[in-house]
């Protein structure tokens, strides 16, 4: 069974996705890659991340409708997911690997 494509999203990519793409990055079965969707992200989402991805996964509800109204065509067909993860952790803070675990990880299984 080839592995399931997960993109991780958050604003800037310093904190959140980068934290959720080292948590998840050995998960059997799934692939990750993360971005952000401002236009100063450390790595700011691209059309190739996009397409290849299969789920996406967000971590606040304003970053799904900035995604949406951005890059709606690309999304057909594709889950999107929203976590519900205010942007108030650090990176691979415990509290956040926490929340991601018990919120991403039943995605991914």
């Amino acid at each position: 069974m080839k592995p399931r494509r997960v993109l991780f999203l958050c604003s800037r990519h310093r904190l959140r996705s980068p934290t959720a793409a080292a948590v998840f990055a050995d998960w059997p079965g799934v692939e990750v890659d993360s971005a952000g969707l401002a236009d100063d992200a450390e790595t700011v989402l691209s059309s190739e991340q996009l397409d290849w991805a299969e789920l996406i996964v967000v971590m606040e509800a304003a970053q799904r409708r900035r995604l949406q109204s951005r890059h709606g065509v690309r999304l057909q067909g594709k889950r999107v997911a929203c976590l519900d993860i205010p942007d108030r952790y650090g990176y691979m803070q415990p509290e956040l690997v926490e929340l991601l675990l018990r919120k991403a990880g039943p995605l991914l299984r």
